[in-house]
């Protein structure tokens, strides 16, 4: 087997279910490692950004369909009375 850069062992491909529950193991480990790194945001951060994120998701609805509304005025109901 090689050694990898990190200092472990590189596992070898097709090894079986112990391989597979090696890996798995390993992988677990590794996030368990990351999510330790990870920033949480504290309460007030979450309150606010969820307000921002719903007020923004109310506007663009409106706004979307209020550009609905004026384009189906204009393309459709105008290019209508048009032909008649």
């Amino acid at each position: 087997m090689e050694t990898s850069a990190q200092g472990g062992r590189a596992l070898e491909a097709g090894t079986g279910l112990g391989g597979w529950v090696r890996r798995t193991g390993h992988f677990l480990v590794a996030v368990r490692a990351e999510m330790k790194k990870v920033s949480w945001p504290s309460t007030d951060e979450l309150k606010k950004a969820t307000r921002m994120i719903l007020i923004m998701s109310i506007t663009l609805g409106l706004l979307i369909g209020w550009l609905d509304l004026l384009l189906q005025l204009i393309l459709v109901d105008g290019v209508a009375r048009l032909a008649r």
